[in-house]
């Protein structure tokens, strides 16, 4: 069940990448009323390089090495000592949720702008928790 829940992560990933994080109106560093992931990281990139680089490690590709590592180790495909590494991953996927909730935070907390959380926060924080319950079940494949 781990082995199939992970591959659906494969999919979910990527869609949550897309789906809207936030709904904000009058947001300076943005100026969209829909902010996804990959929306975000293109006015990051190009409004400060080194900020875009760590989400970029931290949304796209923490989480998708992890699953395609757990998927490796479901398949009996990695060594299992590969566990602790895919674990930090996984931790480094979820300090992006908390990234993103210091945004909100701090937006709100200003005042500049209303900021409302969309569906996609909510399928993108469940992908990384789910990641990390699967990464926590996960053993290796009998060989």
């Amino acid at each position: 069940m781990l082995r199939y829940a992970n591959l659906a992560l494969l999919i979910l990933f990527p869609l949550a990448w897309f789906a809207p994080l936030l709904r904000a109106g009058m947001l300076p560093l943005f100026g969209l009323s829909e902010i996804s992931v990959i929306t975000g990281l293109q006015a990051l990139w190009r409004t400060d390089v080194v900020l875009a680089l760590l989400v970029t490690v931290l949304a796209i590709f923490a989480p998708l090495l992890k699953t395609i590592g757990l998927a490796l180790l479901h398949f009996g495909l990695l060594s299992p000592r590969t566990l602790p590494a895919l674990h930090l991953l996984g931790r480094l996927a979820m300090a992006d949720i908390f990234l993103v909730a210091l945004y909100i935070v701090v937006v709100k907390g200003v005042g500049l702008a209303t900021v409302e959380v969309a569906w996609g926060l909510y399928l993108f924080t469940g992908c990384i928790l789910a990641s990390l319950v699967i990464g926590w079940q996960s053993t290796p494949a009998p060989r």
